[in-house]
């Protein structure tokens, strides 16, 4: 079975291309059908934006499409930036001005007040219609100054206590164990091995 990531982030498509691996799918991204329109993630929700893109991608290509959306939630800031994680420093702002904006709103939060999470919500849209949405979370706390080269976005901020590290200091493993989108991915593995006409583990 051949199914489209839809997503032209290249780490996010590498991530989740890594994550099924092995499950006899043909993985191809948003790269191979450049005529397919920007969606316009205007959702109020994760839910809302993964299956928006998922729906259009999958009418778009005639393949069975994934997407997901993903943001940080901080509790101190009431939940923000959520699903405007990815502009939260304003329209094409990039993970370094989004990270400074995050940092700044929070430069009087206290250690002990600074716990945040990410949350991920992965949909799987077939062309005829089916759809699937499976979520996953991953609890933690915003540091005071960025740590580690890997990851993007606000990972180099998002500590995991009970590993001491942040989200860029992980490794691949690590990574994969704790992520809020390889367990909203494993959530949805059933139904992807049922598409795929392989047997769910």
């Amino acid at each position: 079975m051949r199914i489209v990531i839809a997503s032209r982030n290249p780490g996010k498509v590498a991530e989740i291309r890594r994550f099924l691996d092995g499950m006899g799918l043909e993985v191809v991204g948003l790269d191979v059908f450049p005529a397919l329109p920007e969606v316009e993630e205007d959702g109020r929700t994760f839910a809302e934006n993964a299956l928006k893109k998922a729906r259009a991608a999958a009418a778009h290509t005639g393949l069975v499409a994934l997407a997901d959306d993903s943001g940080l939630e901080v509790d101190a800031l009431g939940g923000r930036p959520g699903v405007y994680s990815a502009r939260f420093a304003g329209p094409g702002a990039g993970d370094a001005a989004n990270n400074a904006r995050l940092l700044a709103e929070m430069a009087s939060i206290p250690p002990g007040r600074r716990q945040a999470r990410y949350r991920a919500v992965v949909a799987v849209v077939t062309p005829d219609g089916r759809e699937e949405l499976c979520e996953g979370v991953c609890d933690g706390e915003i540091l005071t100054a960025p740590r580690g080269t890997g990851g993007f976005g606000y990972d180099p901020l998002f500590l995991v206590p009970r590993l001491g590290k942040t989200f860029a200091e992980l490794s691949a493993e690590e990574r994969e164990a704790v992520s809020h989108r390889f367990q909203a991915l494993r959530a949805l593995r059933p139904a992807l091995e049922r598409l795929s006409g392989r047997r769910p583990r």
